[in-house]
């Protein structure tokens, strides 16, 4: 059995992380707006989209596109995580989630549902309306999320 392991640890202004496998770390900014992938698939098909030998469409179709290359747990006993850092302020958010989310919402849509642009109402549990939008237009997969505002 292998696991995948996005891990995140909050301290003053800074947001640490590790990760291994296909579940995803976003980062969204309220100074720029906009939405960052922290995170990198351990797949060999995200390592040909990063180096631009195949599209975002091809990658999400590619029949091998869940086939982990570093996973927890298996046959894998040295694994080297993805490490990092972010300085975040007040109004940025953080979306912690499984590959099944993404696999039916793009990035542009996940920065719609997370920052729509006219709050006309407040918003209900932004994880619970990722997983449901994700689970209708695809739901294949294991469909987690977890959305973290900073004050």
């Amino acid at each position: 059995m292998e696991a995948t392991l996005s891990l995140c640890w909050f301290t003053p202004r800074w947001m640490y992380f590790a990760h291994i496998g296909d579940s995803r770390i976003y980062y969204l900014p309220v100074r720029d707006g906009g939405i960052k992938q922290l995170s990198q698939d351990d797949t060999h098909v995200d390592w040909l989209f990063r180096n631009g030998q195949i599209n975002e469409r091809e990658a999400r179709c590619h029949p091998r596109r869940n086939v982990l290359q570093k996973a927890l747990g298996g046959d894998n006993q040295f694994v080297d995580p993805q490490l990092g850092a972010v300085a975040y302020e007040a109004g940025d958010i953080f979306l912690l989630c499984t590959d099944g989310l993404v696999e039916g919402l793009y990035n542009s849509h996940l920065l719609e549902l997370l920052r729509p642009p006219e709050p006309a109402q407040p918003r209900a549990n932004p994880a619970r309306r990722l997983v449901e939008e994700s689970l209708e237009k695809d739901g294949r997969d294991n469909t987690t999320a977890l959305v973290i505002q900073m004050a």
